[in-house]
C-alpha cells in the first residue's frame, strides 16, 4: 500500500547506520541491541525486494526473474565473508564494518536515485487492498510453500552453525578449509539459480520442489557418515544443488500465489518469516540433539526435517496448476 521505495532505501540506510555502530561497540548488550536493528533493516529489504521484482514479473518468467534475483542474494552471501575475512585479515576488524557500510550505503543511494516512486511503479496485480494475513495463512498453497521454506533453511541454519565444530573436532580442519566448505553450498546454489528458475518456467515446479528438497535431504544425511575434507567437499555441493533446484521454484509459485491473491508483498513477507524461522529453530534444534546424543546426529535429524517439508509441501500443494489457471 505504501509503495516498495521508502522501505528498501530506509532498510538500506539502517544497514550502514547499523555498520558504523558495529565499528563503536563496546560491550556485548550494545552488541546484541545493533543485531536486533540489523534484523528490522533485512525484514524492510529482502520482503519487499522480491515483492517488487514478483510484482514486475512477466507471466509465465517467474521462475527465471526470482532465479535471477536469487543470484544476487546468494553471491553476496558467498563474496560477503570472503571480502570481510580478507579486510579483517589486511587491515582489521573494524574496515570488515566499514566495507560493509561503503556497500549499504552504495545501494541505499542507487536505489535512491533509480528506484521510481510509488506513483510509478510497474506493477501487474490488480489494484485491489492485499489479503489480510489471516486469510493467507489459511491458503494450503501458502502453507505448504512456507513450512518448506521453514525446513529447508532449519537445515541451512544447522549446517552453517554445526558443520565448522564437526569438521574440526571430527577431521581437525583448518580455518580456511572450514571457510572453503562453509562457501560452497552458497555458491553452488547461487549459480543454479537462473538455469533452474528456466527449468521452473517449463516444467513441473512441484516436482523440482520435491527433486531439490530430497537431494538436500541426501547431502546433509551424508554429512553424518563422510570420511575427511573431500566427503565434507560433495556433501556442501550436494547441498547447494538440491536448494539450487527447489528454491527456483518455490520463489515462483509463491510470485504466483502473490499475484492470484494481490497480496505479493505479504505473501513474500510470510515466506521470508519461513525463513527466518528456520534460521532460528534450525540451530537451536541441533544444539539440544547434540547435547542430549552426539554431533553426527544433528544431520540425521536435519534429514528427518527435510524430508517431512518435502511431504507436507506435495500434499498441500496438490491442484495448485488449475488453482493458479482460474
Amino acid at each position: 500500500l505504501k509503495g516498495r521505495k521508502p522501505f528498501i532505501t530506509t532498510g538500506l540506510l539502517a544497514y550502514f547506520l547499523v555498520s558504523i555502530a558495529y565499528i563503536l561497540s563496546r560491550n556485548v548488550n550494545f552488541f546484541i541491541a545493533i543485531r536486533f536493528f540489523q534484523g528490522i533493516g533485512s525484514a524492510m529489504i529482502l520482503p519487499v525486494a522480491q515483492a517488487y521484482v514478483g510484482e514486475i514479473t512477466p507471466k509465465h518468467k517467474e521462475g527465471f526473474a526470482m532465479g535471477l534475483f536469487n543470484v544476487s542474494l546468494y553471491g553476496g552471501l558467498s563474496v560477503g565473508p570472503l571480502v570481510g575475512g580478507m579486510l579483517n585479515d589486511s587491515l582489521g576488524i573494524q574496515f570488515s564494518f566499514l566495507g560493509m557500510g561503503a556497500d549499504s550505503l552504495s545501494g541505499f543511494l542507487l536505489c535512491l536515485i533509480f528506484l521510481p516512486p510509488r506513483a510509478h511503479e510497474r506493477i501487474r496485480t490488480a489494484a485491489k487492498p492485499p489479503l489480510r494475513y489471516i486469510v493467507l495463512i489459511r491458503n494450503k498453497y501458502v502453507c505448504a510453500l512456507f513450512l518448506f521454506r521453514l525446513a529447508y533453511t532449519a537445515c541451512i541454519g544447522l549446517v552453517w552453525a554445526f558443520l565448522p565444530l564437526y569438521a574440526h573436532e571430527r577431521f581437525k580442519l583448518s580455518s580456511s578449509a572450514i571457510g572453503v566448505l562453509g562457501m560452497l553450498g552458497v555458491l553452488t546454489s547461487g549459480l543454479l539459480q537462473t538455469p533452474m528458475g528456466f527449468l521452473a518456467d517449463r516444467f513441473n515446479k512441484r516436482a523440482l520442489i520435491a527433486i531439490g528438497g530430497l537431494v538436500t535431504a541426501g547431502a546433509v544425511f551424508s554429512l553424518a557418515y563422510v570420511q575427511g575434507f573431500w566427503g565434507l567437499f560433495l556433501g556442501n555441493i550436494g547441498f547447494g544443488i538440491g536448494g539450487g533446484i527447489a528454491v527456483p521454484a518455490v520463489m515462483a509459485m509463491t510470485v504466483i500465489i502473490g499475484r492470484h491473491t494481490d497480496s505479493m508483498g505479504s505473501v513474500m513477507a510470510i515466506l521470508t518469516m519461513g525463513h527466518s524461522l528456520g534460521m532460528l529453530m534450525g540451530p537451536i534444534l541441533a544444539g539440544i540433539m547434540a547435547d542430549a546424543f552426539q554431533l553426527g546426529l544433528v544431520f540425521i535429524g536435519g534429514t528427518v526435517v527435510m524430508v517431512i517439508g518435502v511431504a507436507v509441501s506435495l500434499l498441500l500443494t496438490s491442484g495448485f496448476q488449475a488453482w493458479a489457471e482460474k
